[in-house]
């Protein structure tokens, strides 16, 4: 079967030959060359082109050499200048609940929406009704996502009367871009059966007004319990539809293996059939709740992919959002904006002898635990726990991983080394928050030393560096620019000495997140015997202006020698990316209703 590839690159490379060399060597399904090839081996840091056989990599080197395993039936791909790196690995999202950001109203704020405000939000939910007027007639509820009340003018969250605005009739709940906080209208507090009589549930917030009314404002478990009442009814079509709408977004952006943190089982057996149906463009490692799904998880648990489908392990979740004012801090906040109490840390969702037994829970059954942790406090609740654990069950290969990190002290990041804890870190918020984190989460002095992976390096350590979609779109070469320059929206760096050079940002989207998933043997590399796993950009990113880093673009996205995404259509066509996903968030309306037929016949 041919490997998607242009007709165009075939008639460039010319007549390919057999004979010589050729029969010498084991011929190749494939050769790239034409272009730069950054392996990132640091052996063989360079190539001028590659081999693959069967899915994996047979050769790498120099173009004579390589051309070696040329035969008859070797299809040979042209960079034509482009360069060449390998898939990308997710250190940390939710690709599954990304598929909600791809088929729900857009709320982003620039640059990849257009919501600067109440007014545009209140619009844009309106434009969105109209557009899909067929389905919400169906499902009778609207879902926008991606608002961001620091990058709002008003500076604050809508209200449920600016979402009654927008309807009285239907439900409408908006996801803030953080994914810990929403709000929702009057019809949809009344469907989550929220009144002023209701009381704050553990780990979570009902924001109210003057009068004790809610103000549809929901926090934490509150939101994500409105939030689950609105989806109840998704359906396994639905949810099917959810989960190849956040595969194929994670494609767009030149991630071959997703992440599918704080999944639930229900999630992963949807995974598991979309991958043994052939519907899974990239792999998908889920990591289960362990507070909802411990023996589920210890069941489920493997190193190996079936189908594309792996459960990696566990996902504990310590606090919240930390430009939501939610992230447990050691210390106030700086200068919240909102009806904070003098002192105000944040909170966490869960107590410390509930974070000490899931550590324990995964150690004692050998498995690896994912922590979300934020604040300076949460993360000396995790770091406490793991040191426990460790001297009661001596795992040293467990791996387990910090997620977040925004606010760590210098000394954490010395318990983390010594504690052998992978730090999976979010430099890109530098770029959505860096101002908003300077100017009222934690000022000017400690928000130059947010996801602190200058001090990581100073250690000689690893770390990943992620996107937390659909916090944000799962937008790699903003990963890229953000982890290398520190830009903030408003253009000012922060945290100079914070920063990193390129082959270091690359590393920490490749290769060490492959480590931190145990896959280091197969992936984040191109080198012999791994998986011919790669993604075609627009520029070598080594050979531009780090400034101009975020302007690279994803031409393709090749996963076992297939290519599962391009980018302006000059390949073949591919079998899994027919609808568009642009940086506006926008999906093609047969999967919206895809998604919503389920929850119609449910």
């Amino acid at each position: 079967m041919m490997n998607f590839h242009s007709l165009r690159a075939l008639l460039l490379a010319g007549t390919v030959f057999a004979g010589g060399a050729a029969c010498a060597q084991e011929i190749a399904d494939t050769i790239y060359r034409g272009g730069p090839i950054l392996t990132i081996n640091d052996a063989q840091p360079t190539a001028e082109a590659v081999a693959v056989k069967d899915g994996r990599i047979l050769a790498v080197g120099a173009l004579a050499d390589i051309e070696a395993h040329k035969g008859d039936e070797t299809t040979v791909f042209e960079l034509d200048g482009r360069a060449m790196v390998p898939g990308f690995v997710d250190s940390h999202g939710h690709v599954v609940f990304g598929g909600l950001q791809a088929l729900s109203a857009n709320l982003l704020p620039p640059p990849d929406g257009g919501v600067a405000d109440i007014a545009s939000l209140q619009e844009s939910l309106r434009k969105w009704i109209e557009d899909n007027a067929e389905t919400v007639d169906k499902v009778q509820m609207v879902i926008g996502f991606g608002y961001d009340n620091a990058q709002l003018a008003e500076l604050r969250h809508p209200t449920r009367e600016e979402l009654d605005a927008v309807s009285t009739e239907l439900p409408i709940l908006i996801v803030h871009q953080s994914g810990h906080l929403g709000v929702v209208n009057s019809k949809a507090l009344e469907l989550a059966g929220v009144t002023a009589d209701t009381k704050d549930p553990s780990g979570g917030v009902i924001r109210r007004d003057e009068n004790g009314e809610p103000n549809g404002v929901l926090e934490e478990y509150a939101f994500f319990t409105a939030l689950g009442k609105m989806l109840g009814d998704l359906g396994e079509e639905g949810m099917h539809a959810f989960a190849r709408a956040g595969a194929e977004l994670w494609a767009r952006f030149g991630y071959t293996t997703a992440q599918d943190g704080r999944s639930a089982p229900s999630i992963v057996e949807v995974l598991k059939k979309l991958g043994a149906e052939g519907d899974l463009p990239i792999d998908v490692v889920a990591f289960p709740d362990v507070l909802e799904a411990p023996d589920y998880i210890v069941e489920n648990f493997s190193q190996d992919y079936t189908n594309g489908v792996r459960v990696g392990g566990c996902k504990l979740t310590i606090d919240g959002s930390p430009q939501g004012f939610t992230a447990l801090r050691d210390r106030p906040y700086y200068n919240p904006v909102g009806d904070y109490p003098p002192g105000y840390s944040g909170y966490a969702v869960i107590g410390m002898d509930v974070v000490q037994n899931a550590v324990n829970h995964c150690y004692k059954n050998g498995l690896q635990i994912i922590t979300h942790s934020n604040g300076e406090a949460a993360s000396d609740m995790l770091l406490t726990a793991i040191e426990v654990a460790q001297k009661e069950y001596s795992d040293a290969n467990n791996r387990p991983v910090l997620v977040h990190g925004q606010f760590l002290r210098e000394d954490q990041v010395d318990t983390i080394k010594r504690l052998d804890v992978f730090p999976s870190l979010f430099p890109m918020h530098t770029f959505y928050w860096g101002d908003w984190h300077r100017d009222h989460t934690v000022g000017s002095v400690a928000a130059d030393n947010i996801s602190p992976t200058g001090w990581v390096r100073q250690r000689d350590m690893m770390f990943g560096s992620h996107h937390d979609a659909p916090v944000a779109l799962p937008d790699s070469m903003r990963i890229l620019s953000a982890t290398v320059t520190r830009r903030t929206r408003s253009g000012d760096i922060l945290g100079p000495s914070q920063r990193v050079d390129v082959p270091t940002a690359l590393k920490a989207m490749t290769i060490w997140p492959a480590w931190q998933h145990f896959e280091e043997d197969d992936k984040g590399s191109i080198e012999t015997g791994k998986l011919a796993d790669f993604v075609i950009l627009s520029d070598d990113p080594t050979a531009i202006d780090p400034e101009t880093l975020s302007s690279l673009t994803v031409q393709a996205t090749i996963k076992n020698d297939r290519v599962v995404y391009e980018a302006d259509g000059s390949m073949q066509k591919t079998e899994f990316l027919n609808w568009p996903v642009g940086p506006d968030g926008e999906a093609s309306h047969h999967l919206l209703h895809a998604m919503y037929d389920g929850m119609s016949k449910k």
